[in-house]
């Protein structure tokens, strides 16, 4: 009897399944992801899953008819033989999180009759969980207001090295391992400024981009920390009392649970502009900031950075909007279907 976990492709799926497996104690566990994207990065020497399938996908979007027709022969293939897998290892429940990986897995447990739960990150619901969620057992967001659980599932640590913020000084610039031009851009922009109101900068530049940013930051004479990837992240934001961000569900969700207070500059180009609505539900109830990339202001963005009483007000709000506890209840959850099946 076992559970499969399966999604990704990106880390904003990957971090779900890390942080709710981290709670699935004395369970078999058994990841099923792709060779494409993130997924064997994040999981393929990951002792807490008992086995771990790799199967080769792609993403059907943005495809030609050639490609389209090519990822839709390797998706059935993957399809049957994750149908094998489920027969095989007696699984009783595939939690999914979406994303081009979970297509398999969640697509052959219909075929099985194994229940279906299905956790989404984004305000926008993605495609493949919008085509699924009719056959899902338990739909579970954030967002939504008849989801069974609402709070999203996040590492402990990010709760337990929480503060209230009441001044500024220290910004954080999020562009996300990958790094963000945009963000990049605003950090070099804000950076004199910053300097003279006497305000250190931690930066997130990205791999690729570290080496650039730095030497830029020299030519302005401005010292900053800049990185790339990190594993470390609920100890960077504990540093910073304001954030500069991309709003990609996790990332969001993390610094919400930090209680850190945010400037979002959504990413533009994300499917359904889920990026824009992610943040605009923090926006809405007065907890964060938000800029579309292309209207960034930024003498508003130095107002905001400076006023200290709104600060303090969104870091303390902060608190109630998301609950420690998301991850664990999921996986209460997830324990529970797999008893009964």
């Amino acid at each position: 009897m076992a559970i499969v976990m399966t999604g990704g492709g990106t880390g904003g799926h990957l971090a779900i399944i890390r942080a709710v497996k981290e709670e699935l104690k004395n369970e078999k566990i058994i990841y099923i992801g792709s060779t494409s994207g993130q997924d064997k990065g994040w999981f393929g020497q990951d002792s807490d899953f008992e086995k771990k399938y790799f199967l080769q996908t792609r993403g059907v979007v943005n495809q030609g008819i050639l490609g389209k027709i090519k990822s839709l022969w390797m998706l059935s293939r993957a399809v049957v033989i994750s149908y094998k897998i489920i027969k095989q290892e007696n699984i009783k429940v595939v939690f999914c999180v979406g994303g081009f990986s979970a297509a398999p897995a969640s697509i052959a447990s219909i075929f099985a009759r194994v229940p279906l739960v299905i956790h989404e990150q984004n305000a926008i619901i993605g495609s493949l969980n919008r085509r699924l969620m009719k056959y899902a057992k338990v739909f579970i967001s954030s967002y939504v207001e008849n989801s069974p659980i609402k709070s999203y599932p996040i590492k402990k640590e990010f709760f337990e090295m929480a503060r209230t913020r009441k001044n500024v000084k220290t910004i954080l610039f999020l562009g996300g391992s990958q790094g963000s031009l945009s963000i990049n851009n605003i950090a070099l922009s804000l950076a004199s400024w910053l300097k003279e109101e006497d305000i250190k900068i931690i930066h997130q530049a990205g791999e690729k981009n570290i080496e650039n940013v730095k030497a830029k930051y020299k030519e302005i004479g401005i010292e900053a920390d800049v990185f790339g990837f990190a594993n470390n992240m609920p100890q960077i934001m504990a540093k910073a009392d304001i954030a500069v961000a991309r709003s990609g569900a996790s990332t969001l969700w993390e610094l919400s649970a930090n209680n850190l207070p945010t400037i979002f500059v959504p990413y533009p180009y994300a499917a359904g502009d889920h990026q824009f609505y992610n943040a605009k539900f923090l926006v809405d109830q007065d907890l964060a900031f938000i800029f579309r990339e292309n209207k960034v202001d930024l003498e508003e963005m130095k107002r905001i950075i400076k006023d200290n009483k709104n600060l303090e007000i969104k870091s303390k709000s902060l608190k109630k909007v998301i609950d420690k506890n998301g991850s664990k209840q999921i996986a209460d959850l997830i324990s529970q279907l797999s008893k009964q099946g």
